[in-house]
């Protein structure tokens, strides 16, 4: 059963932020890998989600994880055990590979709903292999954990202002649970479902996010991004870090560096360890005035289907097992940050990265040039969607048959509506100062915002889950009632 215990989304910013800008380097001090004997490496992720529903007994919000276990006739529910055991299991298969002298690496993206719902439903064994994980001294020289937003919003349709706040409110979960030293490390970031804003104004805005809470690169899909010359990645790039770059209508720039999931949505990859085996086959890559190791990134859901629930710990095991046992090996599992540390170490900069954008950025920029108005804008993309009705600026993630907008206005509208009076309602209590984001009222309004912007109430289709996105809604609303 679950608990009454309030998420730990806000109330922490300025500890939290003084934190993230005074974390050092963590990886070059402590990585036994050298990057002259590596030929190539392979960077694995695990994605954990469960969404927050208004669905208790008495309608209470509880984790989806909870109600699998308390309707286990519905659809896959009865998976709601396993799904469970698939989030502690790090804990047991990465000790058992170091005790036999492998040099295991993962790194986890965990959802914040996920990190509160483990903890509401008092699943100490999960929120204490998790503990363990990310606070034991010899765990953390093999796992790292990713930065992502609180309640798996989808960024390209996520208002500006929220950007942010779900990335904070992340920062503030995982703070409560695992402390600010473990904080400190986290400086990756997996944008849910892999979603990158195309948008020019929503990209720049988000990668300022990032930066602002203190994060050094990002793990994009393939397909999301392209060159500036509007190309597609070469085959060289997709196994280098590259930089993003975002501009906006004043002239201004950010970059941020990023790493490249390879392929489309397929959790087979990581779940049979194909990674490993891809990184065996590859070779050196020039990168600046060096030969560096090439990096095959993949993240997959690490508990959905057989294969990352049946195969997936086996085939883990294996993958090291090899590894260990060739004499000699130029393959080696490595972290993305323990990547990019390392390289920095070599003397190789961000500056030296190749630089690409948001897919689709190029046919805007031709006939934008450096500097434009809102109105330039929207009229080149509607300029341009009338020349190619396929040309969108809804952003793009792991798979191109799906839009994260197109039929969910029923959610959208009033994800958008809720949004504006929370800042409105913020801005009306509080004048020029700050909010007191520790308050009752404003954590009320605030969970009920981050939790509208929740990817499954469109992932999941029309009917319960949109129902359930109504509820919150109306919900949200009644709690700004009370910000004053």
């Amino acid at each position: 059963m679950s608990k009454t215990i309030r998420p730990a989304i806000c109330g922490r910013e300025a500890e939290i932020r003084s934190a993230m800008a005074s974390g050092d380097r963590y990886w070059r001090e402590r990585s036994p890998l050298q990057l002259q004997d590596l030929r190539a490496a392979f960077a694995c992720a695990l994605h954990m989600h469960q969404p927050t529903i208004p669905a208790g007994a008495a309608g209470e919000l509880i984790s989806h994880l909870q109600y699998m276990f308390e309707h286990p006739g519905e659809g896959d529910n009865h998976n709601a055990e396993p799904f469970a055991q698939c989030y502690r299991r790090l804990a047991d298969l990465m000790p058992q590979l170091i005790a036999e002298g492998c040099h295991p690496r993962i790194m986890l993206d965990v959802s914040g709903n996920l990190l509160w719902g483990a903890e509401q439903m008092g699943r100490s064994d999960i929120t204490g292999a998790w503990r363990h994980l990310a606070c034991d001294r010899e765990m953390q020289q093999h796992v790292e954990w990713l930065g992502s937003f609180w309640s798996h919003a989808v960024a390209p349709s996520t208002p500006i202002p929220d950007l942010q706040l779900q990335i904070e409110a992340w920062q503030h979960q995982f703070a409560h649970a695992f402390g600010l030293e473990a904080l400190q490390r986290v400086r990756g970031f997996s944008p849910p479902e892999m979603a990158l804003p195309n948008h020019p104004d929503t990209l720049y805005a988000f990668i300022e996010a990032l930066q602002n809470c203190g994060y050094r690169w990002v793990l994009l899909q393939e397909h999301s991004v392209e060159t500036l010359q509007g190309e597609p990645l070469s085959e060289a790039q997709k196994y280098l870090p590259n930089l993003l770059i975002a501009r906006n209508g004043r002239g201004e720039s950010r970059a941020i560096t990023a790493l490249i999931k390879t392929q489309g949505s397929d959790t087979k990859l990581v779940g049979q360890m194909q990674p490993c085996y891809e990184a065996i086959s590859r070779d050196r890559l020039p990168l600046g005035d060096k030969q560096v190791p090439s990096l095959v990134s993949q993240i997959a859901d690490g508990e959905n289907g057989g294969v990352m629930m049946n195969e997936f710990p086996p085939a883990f095991l294996a993958a090291h097992r090899r590894l260990a046992a060739e004499a000699g090996a130029r393959t080696a599992a490595l972290n993305g940050s323990e990547y990019l540390e390392l390289l920095e170490a070599e003397g190789i900069t961000a500056e030296q990265f190749p630089a690409i954008q948001a897919v689709g950025q190029f046919q805007l920029y031709g006939q934008l040039g450096d500097r434009w108005s809102a109105e330039d804008l929207e009229e080149t993309i509607r300029a341009r969607k009338a020349e190619d009705p396929g040309f969108s600026m809804d952003g793009a993630s792991w798979t191109n048959d799906l839009s994260w907008v197109q039929g969910y206005e029923s959610v959208l509208e009033p994800m958008q509506a809720l949004s504006a009076a929370f800042h409105q309602r913020v801005s009306a209590a509080t004048g020029t100062g700050p909010a007191d984001t520790g308050s009752a009222a404003y954590q009320e309004a605030l969970l009920h915002l981050l939790l509208l912007e929740t990817s499954c109430f469109r992932y999941w289709g029309q009917g319960t889950w949109t129902g359930y996105a109504q509820e919150i809604h109306r919900r949200g609303q009644a709690a700004l009632d009370y910000l004053e």
